[in-house]
């Protein structure tokens, strides 16, 4: 469990723990569904996981929404790499960002929860460990694929970038 924490780079801490334990709190608050267990431990734990799943939620569903309905414009990648390189504060910024972006999704995660759970209650508590588990495979299936994705034009702008270093 140490070796764990001390993993924990500020990263992890913005967009894995600190949603998760806001979303967490949220819904013991809003809804009073309780998911922590009362050991430190096994609440960070919890708190991680559900923030992955805030994480991932972000990066799939709310990212593409607002690309979609142009709310964010986003640089172009090969201008990122090259930026990033230069001005490492971009990483920062980015990191930032993408907190941002998962403590948006645990907001839209919970006002959706309060409408469901206000409008289809027999839905939401029959179905629930079915729909949970579909959900969370289909999200973690898009998330995977579009990391895979992600590293496989990171690497070719690197190698494009780096031919062109050796070209000049």
């Amino acid at each position: 469990m140490e070796k764990f924490i001390e993993k924990l780079d500020s990263y992890k801490i913005l967009n894995n723990l600190l949603p998760g334990f806001i979303l967490v709190y949220l819904f013991e608050l809003s809804m009073g569904i309780i998911i922590t267990q009362g050991k430190v431990i096994e609440n960070l734990l919890i708190y991680y996981f559900v923030g992955m799943i805030v994480s991932r939620i972000g990066s799939v569903i709310v990212e593409p929404l607002c690309k979609k309905v142009k709310l964010v414009k986003y640089a172009d990648y090969g201008d990122y790499v090259r930026a990033s390189k230069k001005d490492k504060k971009i990483d920062v910024l980015s990191e930032t960002n993408n907190m941002y972006r998962s403590i948006l999704a645990a907001l839209l995660i919970v006002l959706i929860a309060n409408i469901g759970i206000r409008i289809l209650p027999e839905i939401v508590f029959n179905y629930s460990n079915f729909v949970a588990i579909v959900i969370l495979g289909a999200l973690f299936f898009i998330s995977y694929r579009k990391q895979t994705n992600y590293i496989a034009k990171r690497v070719r702008k690197t190698l494009e970038m780096e031919d062109e270093d050796e070209h000049s």
